[in-house]
């Protein structure tokens, strides 16, 4: 299965190249709904899914990380 990383911004904030993300997500590729049930942005930005794990991608949800470590072979 593929998935991607998208970000969670502060509650009323639009996305956009300069807003500060508040948390980071694992998505299935195309859906704006994260593994831990959180909704998503469409706009929000996103990072490939090898990047978890690495700093470009913290602070990370916890609840994706560990959905996402069950999916992985």
């Amino acid at each position: 299965m593929d998935h991607e990383i998208r970000a969670e911004y502060e509650e009323g904030v639009l996305p956009h190249k300069d807003t500060p993300v508040k948390l980071w997500h694992m998505c299935r590729v195309g859906s704006t709904t994260a593994m831990c049930g959180r909704d998503l942005a469409p706009a929000a930005a996103v990072l490939a899914h090898d990047l978890w794990g690495t700093p470009k991608a913290e602070p990370f949800c916890f609840l994706c990380g560990a959905q996402y470590l069950r999916e992985q072979p």
